[in-house]
């Protein structure tokens, strides 16, 4: 095993070979263990499915001229594939943490009088667009607190939407179908590399939820 080092937390110690040894053994491509170090072919692995995900997303978002893709998949991607086994990468987190911040982002617009206003780049920061950015992602923060349901990214999403760059409900109700699919795709790809990856929610042992 790997020497732990500061920077990398153990958890990431054993999730590591966990995740290269299982997509090897699944491909039956087990001879590059001894040729590469397994940091080498993790990476490798989190190159290829980030492509994969985010280019088909790109690519959907090209053909429809929808928001297939946004800033803040990347980060969910990458918590998909990097740390899979963590709550925060579920389904049932991403999908919840993404509704949330959608929810708060549009609701900060609304009250502030910005639903059809235009994106801070153009129109500039004025004091209602940061009222509307401070709220939305103050409360994505809580309610994702108070529902259990912590993803980061989500954060992201929110200012997206609060700072005018996504707005109209049939595109928002896109951001959330391409999280859905991005979700289905990390389902996929990690339990073919023989990750116990949750097709909702992280078990929790009895005693302890």
């Amino acid at each position: 095993m790997t020497t732990p080092t500061p920077d990398r937390p153990p958890a990431l110690e054993l999730l590591e070979p966990q995740v290269t040894r299982g997509l090897l053994a699944r491909f039956r491509l087990t001879t590059l263990l001894g040729r590469f170090p397994e940091r080498q072919l993790w990476s490798a692995f989190m190159f290829i499915n980030g492509l994969i995900s985010i280019g088909l997303l790109a690519g959907l978002a090209m053909l429809t001229r929808s928001p297939f893709v946004f800033p803040s998949l990347g980060p969910t991607a990458f918590l998909f594939f990097f740390t899979p086994t963590l709550p925060t990468a579920s389904p049932r987190h991403t999908i919840y943490g993404h509704i949330i911040g959608i929810v708060c982002g549009y609701g900060a617009l609304w009250l502030m009088g910005l639903q059809h206003a235009p994106p801070a780049m153009v129109m500039g920061v004025t004091p209602a667009r940061i009222g509307a950015a401070a709220l939305s992602l103050a409360a994505t923060g809580a309610l994702m607190i108070l529902f259990k349901a912590a993803h980061p990214p989500a954060g992201a999403t929110t200012l997206i939407i609060s700072l005018g760059i996504i707005t109209k409900p049939l595109s928002l109700a896109i951001m959330l179908l391409a999280v859905a699919l991005l979700t289905v795709q990390a389902i996929v790809i990690n339990r073919l590399a023989g990750i116990d990856y949750p097709l909702w929610a992280k078990r929790v042992a009895p005693g302890k939820g």
